[in-house]
């Protein structure tokens, strides 16, 4: 069920639907479509299998919590203030990548392919609550889901692996290592106001 979901469930927080500042971030498989063409569907299936738990500690070091899994991308949510502390939201992307090039050769042997990401990442109000009568789940809905949503899908277009807004990223301190690189504005359907974005490097 995910990190405290059944507890929320328990003490009945979300029994009536509230708004929440959260930070997301939608992590998706680079490559993901080239990759299954090259193995039969239940290969695919046992990778992303192995991807998903293998990223799990570096989210769960990161404080992140695992909202969903839609097909080979993964959300992750933080409330605002576990995803700014150390960076939490920005240094789980790296950690996710490390954990994953440490075990190069396991993906290598077993898939012939070592997965490697893309990310976006946003803050904004959220509202959460319960839904569903046979299947009950907490859910999110709101702009912030879309945009994060958007700012991932524009990692192509810019050819980078992380996009971060420049609203999320102003309320981080990024260290000595990581250098942020304005990368413009994307305009959002129906919307007037911009999304700023940023990519990092890290040295």
């Amino acid at each position: 069920m995910g990190q405290g979901v059944l507890w929320k469930f328990i003490t009945g927080k979300y029994r009536r639907p509230r708004e929440e500042d959260r930070i997301f971030m939608f992590l998706d498989l680079k490559g993901a479509t080239g990759i299954a063409e090259k193995m039969d569907s239940s290969t695919f299936f046992e990778m992303l299998k192995d991807v998903y738990m293998d990223i799990t500690v570096p989210i769960i070091k990161s404080l992140g919590e695992i909202y969903q899994y839609v097909g080979d991308e993964v959300v992750i949510s933080w409330p605002v203030d576990r995803g700014i502390k150390n960076n939490n939201a920005l240094l789980c992307f790296y950690r996710i990548e490390k954990e994953i090039a440490g075990k190069k050769s396991k993906y290598l042997a077993k898939y012939g392919v070592v997965p490697t990401f893309k990310a976006g990442l946003h803050l904004g109000k959220a509202t959460t609550g319960e839904i569903g009568v046979i299947k009950k789940d907490i859910v999110y809905s709101g702009d912030v889901l879309n945009t994060t949503s958007r700012i991932q899908a524009m990692c192509n277009h810019y050819n980078v692996r992380i996009l971060i807004s420049s609203a999320l990223l102003q309320m981080m301190k990024l260290g000595a290592k990581h250098i942020s690189i304005p990368m413009g504005e994307i305009a959002l359907r129906g919307k007037e106001q911009k999304i700023a974005l940023n990519t990092i490097s890290v040295i």
